[in-house]
């Protein structure tokens, strides 16, 4: 079989308007329902009419066979519109046979009238006949029949028939258009809407109906979506200023360098620039690296989640810190039981050296790491002995390239991205992270993960 008309009749219907396919399907739906409401119609003025010709005749038939019945003669009782046979069908009123099959002698003797067609005499057309089986006085059965021609019958039902069609045709185009009209107008208030989405400065909402109804719903949906695209548009600007101002620093250093070398070619000074210039596009690696891991945790794209040990992450990161070598060193106090989280090994390495180099950077002698489970959580506590977070800034630190102060930086090597990408990738799985003041007077940064049902350890009895 070949579907391509199949195919080409979906393509064209799917691109018809929502006013069009609505008001067509009404149209065809009131078409069928008409069609057969008219069908139905004319058969019940058919029946109707059958009816009134069959109680005057039923009238007639009893008439003759209590007649039939007390002996009267059948050649006296049939005459006009009655007949009396025997019971297969031969006349015995000595008037001509009115040629009835066996099934229709059947069924009058059965008390159903029946319909037949006379192509003969003046009754041509339509007849009708009903009967009933009376015994004479002998004991003899005779069947007495009343016979009526349905004049106009057939005039009177094609003339229904094809009102009844013509109406229908008339009230389903009706129907589609009320439909269609109704429609525009329904759509109306969602054509305003969308025109007003487009024309929507940004910041601003589109009003919200009163009525609580789907206009209402799509208006929510759309100012959701709004916000959504209000929302990332504000991160993607803020995005891209921040990294272009980030990044302008260490190219207009590099350039500067490179331009110095270049009107001064000194051997020694072509070595030193050399490797400021080095420092510098380290530093800007480091800084791009950083922006596309915190990218990655802002979108949403975690890598899979496995149960982590995190007593083990922890001492790890603290080995790789401490086998850089300077001082301080970091001090572990983790308990000896397994503490497991679930997330993603690369993802817990980063946090810990994040976290670990950002405290590294600032204290003096001292960084202590701290585990400590609890019922449905665990916290991992950073101190060290540095000049701390001033309050002000402990809610925005964990913000990108948020820096207490300026130069910071450019002396210690951070980019501000550090603790952003820690905090990013913790809210990711849940878990929570703060800044406070370690008892040591420097800087305390506090993270909390969630503990999987399952592996939550035992509260304690008291």
């Amino acid at each position: 079989m070949n579907w391509s008309p199949l195919r080409r009749l979906r393509t064209w219907w799917s691109r018809r308007t929502l006013r069009f396919r609505t008001s067509a399907v009404a149209t065809a739906v009131a078409l069928v329902g008409f069609g057969v409401l008219a069908h139905f119609g004319v058969g019940l003025m058919s029946w109707l009419l059958v009816e009134s010709v069959d109680a005057e005749l039923n009238g007639k038939v009893e008439v003759a066979a209590r007649q039939v019945a007390t002996g009267t003669p059948p050649r006296e009782v049939a005459g006009g519109e009655v007949r009396v046979l025997d019971t297969s069908g031969v006349p015995v009123d000595s008037l001509p046979d009115p040629r009835l099959g066996r099934s229709n002698i059947s069924e009058l003797k059965s008390g159903e009238g029946v319909v037949e067609w006379s192509a003969d005499g003046p009754a041509r057309g339509l007849y009708r006949w009903v009967g009933t089986v009376v015994p004479d006085p002998a004991g003899d059965p005779r069947l007495v029949l009343g016979g009526a021609h349905l004049i106009g019958h057939s005039d009177t039902v094609r003339s229904a028939g094809r009102a009844l069609a013509l109406g229908s045709i008339i009230a389903a185009g009706a129907v589609g258009v009320a439909t269609w009209l109704v429609v525009r107008r329904s759509l109306r208030p969602v054509e305003r809407m969308r025109v007003a989405a487009v024309r929507l400065p940004e910041g601003r909402r589109l009003p919200v109906p009163a009525a609580d109804d789907e206009l209402r719903a799509l208006a929510e949906a759309l100012n959701e979506m709004l916000a959504r695209r209000d929302g990332d548009t504000e991160w993607l600007r803020r995005f891209t200023g921040d990294a272009a101002h980030e990044l302008r620093n260490p190219v207009a250093s590099i350039r500067a360098q490179a331009e110095v070398a270049v009107v001064h070619p000194d051997p020694e000074l072509a070595q030193e620039t050399l490797q400021d210039i080095a420092a510098e596009a380290q530093r800007m690696s480091e800084l791009v690296d950083g922006l596309l891991a915190l990218a990655r945790a802002e979108s949403g794209s975690q890598p899979p989640q496995q149960p982590i040990e995190l007593g083990s992450a922890v001492r790890a990161a603290a080995d790789r810190a401490n086998l850089r070598g300077g001082r301080p060193r970091v001090q572990v106090t983790a308990p000896t039981g397994s503490v497991v989280i679930l997330a993603g090994a690369a993802e817990v390495a980063t946090v810990l050296d994040n976290v670990i180099g950002n405290a590294l950077r600032h204290a003096r002698a001292l960084v202590r790491v701290s585990l400590l489970p609890a019922a449905e959580s665990v916290r991992l506590v950073v101190d060290d002995d540095g000049p701390g977070i001033p309050a002000e800034h402990r809610t925005r630190v964990f913000d990108r390239f948020h820096r207490v102060q300026p130069d910071r930086a450019r002396r210690t090597g951070g980019a501000g991205l550090g603790l952003a990408l820690v905090a990013e990738a913790v809210r990711g799985r849940g878990g929570s992270v703060h800044a406070a003041e370690s008892p040591e007077g420097g800087a305390r940064i506090e993270i909390r993960w969630p503990l999987p049902g399952p592996l939550r350890p035992a509260p304690r009895g008291g």
